[in-house]
């Protein structure tokens, strides 16, 4: 049941831009699928900072707590969601025409220990609607970047 995912798209932006962009966590709303509103808890934001998310699809509402686990700018910025460990995040490439931006996810054996604790039975189909909604979501979440940066 655990799994990685990635996807990648050129964007027409330096390494540092993109980062800037998609490390200011409170402007996720303008490109995410699902998380709408988006609010540092502190005034740190860099690694170990905590920050709250709030998401919805046509199935359910919910709010998650996320930490900061990588901030190197212009390279990377990660952060791992709620007590299930769930890791997402961006790398930056510089390329001559911008910037490979990569969106990655890694659900990790952590994750599905408290899958099993709060799905029961019901465990595998939940993360399998996870999964699908992120192969799906990420190259929209990269085009939505794309055309933000290109503005």
């Amino acid at each position: 049941m655990a799994y990685e995912l990635e996807s990648s798209l050129l964007v027409p932006a330096s390494p540092m831009t993109v980062y800037r962009l998609v490390s200011d966590v409170t402007r996720t709303g303008e490109w995410s699928e699902q998380t709408y509103l988006v609010q540092w808890d502190g005034d740190d934001h860099g690694e170990g900072a905590t920050f709250t998310g709030h998401n919805r699809t046509p199935d359910r509402e919910w709010s998650t707590i996320s930490t900061v686990v990588t901030a190197l700018p212009g390279e990377e910025f990660a952060w791992s969601v709620g007590d299930a460990g769930v890791i997402w995040g961006y790398r930056m490439r510089p390329s001559p025409e911008g910037t490979l931006l990569t969106e990655f996810t890694r659900f990790g054996p952590r994750a599905e220990v408290v899958f099993s604790q709060r799905f029961g039975e019901d465990a595998a189909r939940q993360i399998e609607i996870r999964r699908q909604a992120a192969v799906g979501g990420m190259p929209v979440t990269l085009s939505r970047i794309s055309e933000l940066l290109a503005s």
